[in-house]
């Protein structure tokens, strides 16, 4: 099939664009080279299709002969603060708005959508007492006092943090993530207008060869590499024991295929993407560190507003209806990704600010899928 990817020339969307060409599919890779992910003054690769996806006419043009898309372009990450938020709102939202209004001229009806796991906020919890519950916010006195793990909110006791399913309430708790909730409901409002096929992938945490270097968007396993490589020990916030679902590019990409096949049927489905091997922030950071010779990572206490305490996937529903099982494991992939080949540095569009829970430095770039 053709097949359009936007963001096709970032991370994540070079790697799926890579694995459609080689199950045989046309793809074709619409970016905007931004040039806050992808630096300045480079030339246009000849396999990419420089535009930006909110910009009707562009887009009209590429969907030209397309059976499916793939939609990767995102501004990604938590943000410096509330001033990103029309930036957050009109990549992900508008953008998305205008690519569906144009699949609908056009009569594409089959998207594959991606989103993120930041849809849930925090992850699913039970307490011994009381069944599966959804603690309430975390305290800032809660969080300062060091007592990170959300209490059950019917009697206070520890909770017991399980795996979330695609079926869990979507309570987004920052900017990013409520554009990307806002991603999935216009994907499924387009779907049950126009009588498409959409299949929304809700990323865990990715990491992988090409991602971007030394920026506080580009994911918390950049952010320790770039630290480790500066000579620096990674730092880990609160006390490291957070627990998240790190998932290689590769599975990624190789899950996007999967779904162009399963977006022939109409209607709305969202899964998890993960690799099924939680680890603790802690523990990857240790990973890194060991696998690049460095100093050990410093567990600092220090938190920040909208991060979440544990969130873990259930990875059942996409194996059971895509076929998608994660074949690598964090424990190796992240001693890979040590000497993986990353972007380089972007020059400097945004104002300093605090990095992504993990690693305070000077912000570098906004980051683009």
């Amino acid at each position: 099939m053709r097949i359009l990817v936007t963001g096709g020339a970032g991370f994540i969307g070079s790697h799926v664009v890579a694995a459609l060409r080689a199950a045989g599919h046309d793809a074709v890779a619409l970016d905007s080279l931004h040039p806050a992910a992808h630096g300045a003054g480079h030339p246009v690769p000849d396999d990419v299709v420089q535009a930006d996806v909110r910009d009707p006419a562009a887009v009209a043009g590429a969907l030209a002969g397309v059976d499916v898309v793939v939609h990767q372009a995102a501004m990604v990450g938590m943000g410096v603060d509330l001033a990103d938020l029309p930036a957050y709102v009109g990549c992900n939202d508008l953008g998305t708005a205008v690519l569906l209004a144009g699949m609908a001229r056009a009569a594409v009806g089959r998207l594959v959508l991606a989103s993120s796991m930041v849809v849930y906020g925090e992850g699913a919890y039970a307490c011994p007492r009381h069944g599966p519950v959804q603690p309430a916010p975390r305290r800032r006195a809660d969080l300062d006092a060091g007592r990170f793990d959300p209490p059950c909110p019917a009697c206070g006791a520890a909770l017991v943090p399980g795996e979330v399913g695609e079926d869990a309430p979507l309570r987004p708790s920052s900017v990013y993530a409520a554009t990307k909730t806002a991603q999935e409901h216009l994907a499924a409002a387009w779907a049950a207008s126009a009588g498409g096929g959409v299949v929304a992938l809700r990323y865990h945490n990715v990491y992988g060869p090409g991602m971007p270097r030394d920026t506080p968007y580009s994911g918390v396993a950049a952010i320790f590499r770039s630290a480790l490589e500066a000579g620096r020990p990674p730092r880990v916030f609160e006390d490291g024991a957070q627990r998240r679902d790190f998932v290689h590019v590769e599975d990624v990409a190789r899950a996007n295929v999967l779904a162009v096949d399963a977006t022939a049927e109409s209607g709305f489905r969202r899964y998890n993407i993960a690799s099924g091997h939680p680890i603790t922030v802690a523990a990857m950071a240790t990973t890194l560190a060991g696998a690049m010779a460095g100093p050990a990572p410093v567990v600092t206490g220090e938190h920040r507003p909208g991060d979440v305490r544990h969130i873990v996937a259930s990875a059942a529903l996409a194996r059971r209806d895509l076929g998608f099982t994660a074949r690598i494991d964090p424990a190796e992939g992240l001693r890979t990704f040590a000497t993986a080949p990353l972007r380089p540095a972007a020059p400097a569009t945004i104002a300093t600010g605090p990095a992504a829970g993990h690693d305070i430095r000077p912000v570098r770039e906004t980051p683009w899928r």
